[in-house]
């Protein structure tokens, strides 16, 4: 029995272009000749699965200490699996990994200090963008669009082949280059003088004759350009969003890598324990708010009636957005803040269900007390929330933006007036009335929570890896100024509630299960 499952583990790593030393086996056979046949496949194939995409590797010679290490995460992996079914995650606590352009993959940042500053220095703003190029440029070279053509294939989809050339391709040449494909970032070198960059260097644009894809496109976002080069200026005939790619294709290529964070070393989404408890619970839900003025009598009403509504099914978790002051006061918001969380701790305790069973999570809003509005924006301060946490322990303050990881779901959370910030300052309004589908595009397609200028949406350089939205969640939950709307892009969620305080108090319910949301509000009794 020990020869015929020996040779299954040679067998098994060779079939996977590894060689495994007879150390190494030596040990697997140890970890494994106890379990039953079936559970000896399983992890033999977990083991090879983490050695192979987590980097442990230099060579092609799998040694002990490798088999050490991935036994050591395969276990882990299942104790957080059994414990990760409902995480919110801080954007400080969210792991920042680098593509290197060599190994062609993701790997983890290693910073010469040891951690990350939260005031960066200027080589942190110029590799803030650096990162926001190579992700969104090796996401676009591996489209169909731009790969090259496979030999045999018919002459038309050839036809239909581009090519993506760097601006230094275009710096120095004095002939007109034709039918050109450039990625670069839009932004304004000069005074009323638009700009393509990308890391080879940086060209005038002209968009007089641009006929314009789907998209919001402001300064500061990457688009791809297509045109004519001529007399120093790329004229751009055709401009667009570079192309989002799902969340399922993007794991083909960079494997279980968790670039969502939360306890786990892996990513959950192909946990079938997690997916499992996800489908004993179909109807499990989740409501969000923005904008919840607990200064406002009416709104205390309103919540009152919405905690009694959900008393009896509580749903998993209850995520209010601020502000939580409709008027700020720097001098005394504190206070006030901490006497209204008070209330509202009052008032949740009368429902002992949602206590118990339900969830509320906290997150900072604009003009909140605390910390200037810089993203990724700290939690509300320990002495507005202590009381609250005393009178309600299943509680969580939050960053903002943050990330809810349930079950096998990925959601991402961000309170800020974004779409109107983006619709302000578009270079180029779009002609369809359908802002939430053309904001739920740029989105998917920049990879990015806040495609816009720091003076306009102002982002903590070293942190900037927490408003990724790489690969795609499932759910991205924006808290905006904007109307309530849902849109659908690349299996991508994208929805707002709306300002529960001043829009006839609505409120989205995200159902996990099927990834659906639903209008409520509280209409007046």
């Amino acid at each position: 029995m020990d020869n015929r499952f020996k040779n299954d583990i040679v067998t098994t790593f060779k079939l996977n272009g590894l060689t495994v030393r007879s150390e190494a086996t030596k040990y697997i056979l140890g970890l494994l000749t106890p379990l039953h046949k079936d559970e000896r496949s399983q992890w033999l194939e977990k083991l090879v699965d983490v050695i192979q995409k987590q980097g442990l590797l230099d060579s092609t010679t799998v040694e002990k200490s490798h088999i050490e290490k991935a036994a050591k995460e395969c276990c882990q992996n299942e104790l957080d699996e059994a414990a990760s079914l409902l995480n919110v995650i801080s954007a400080f606590d969210i792991p920042k990994f680098v593509y290197s352009t060599e190994r062609k993959k993701y790997l983890p940042y290693e910073s010469p200090t040891g951690f990350l500053n939260l005031f960066g220095d200027p080589k942190d703003k110029a590799e803030m963008f650096r990162h926001r190029y190579a992700l969104l440029h090796q996401r676009t070279s591996r489209h169909s669009l731009f790969t090259p053509s496979i030999l045999g294939s018919s002459s038309t989809s050839s036809q239909n082949k581009y090519q993506l050339q760097p601006i230094e391709y275009l710096l120095g040449m004095s002939t007109k280059l034709t039918n050109l494909v450039v990625l670069g970032m839009l932004t304004y070198l000069t005074e009323g003088k638009l700009h393509l960059e990308d890391t080879t260097g940086s060209v005038p644009v002209s968009l007089k004759d641009t006929n314009f894809h789907g998209g919001l496109f402001t300064e500061n976002c990457f688009v791809l350009g297509q045109g004519y080069y001529q007399d120093g200026v790329f004229h751009i005939e055709h401009l667009g969003m570079p192309p989002p790619e799902p969340a399922k294709v993007t794991r083909t290529y960079f494997g279980n890598a968790n670039f969502f964070g939360g306890p786990s070393t892996s990513c959950l989404k192909l946990s079938s324990k997690l997916k499992a408890q996800e489908e004993q619970n179909p109807e499990a839900m989740m409501v969000f708010l923005s904008d919840v003025w607990l200064d406002q009598t009416k709104v205390m009403e309103k919540l009152r009636i919405l905690f009694a509504g959900y008393c009896e099914d509580p749903p998993i978790c209850f995520v209010l957005m601020g502000n939580f002051l409709s008027s700020t006061s720097c001098s005394t918001s504190s206070g006030r803040l901490r006497q209204l969380f008070k209330s509202l701790a009052e008032m949740i305790k009368e429902f002992p269900n949602l206590v118990e069973q339900a969830q509320f999570v906290f997150v900072p809003g604009p003009s909140d007390s605390g910390f200037c509005n810089i993203l990724p924006r700290p939690p509300l301060a320990k002495v507005i929330r202590e009381e609250f946490m005393q009178r309600v322990p299943n509680a969580v303050f939050t960053t903002n933006p943050c990330r809810i990881q349930y079950g096998t779901k990925e959601i991402v959370v961000l309170r800020e007036d974004i779409i109107t910030k983006m619709c302000r300052n578009a270079i180029h309004f779009p002609s369809t009335d359908d802002i939430p589908q053309q904001f739920a595009k740029s989105l998917t397609s920049q990879g990015h929570l806040c495609p816009l200028p720091s003076e306009i949406c102002p982002i903590y350089w070293p942190y900037d890896h927490a408003l990724y939205l790489y690969p795609l969640p499932d759910a991205v939950v924006i808290g905006d100024r904007f109307g309530g709307f849902a849109a659908q892009n690349m299996d991508c969620v994208i929805f707002n509630p709306g300002p529960f305080s001043r829009n006839n108090f609505n409120f989205k319910v995200f159902i996990p299960l099927n990834s659906q949301v639903e209008d409520s509000e509280i209409g007046d009794s």
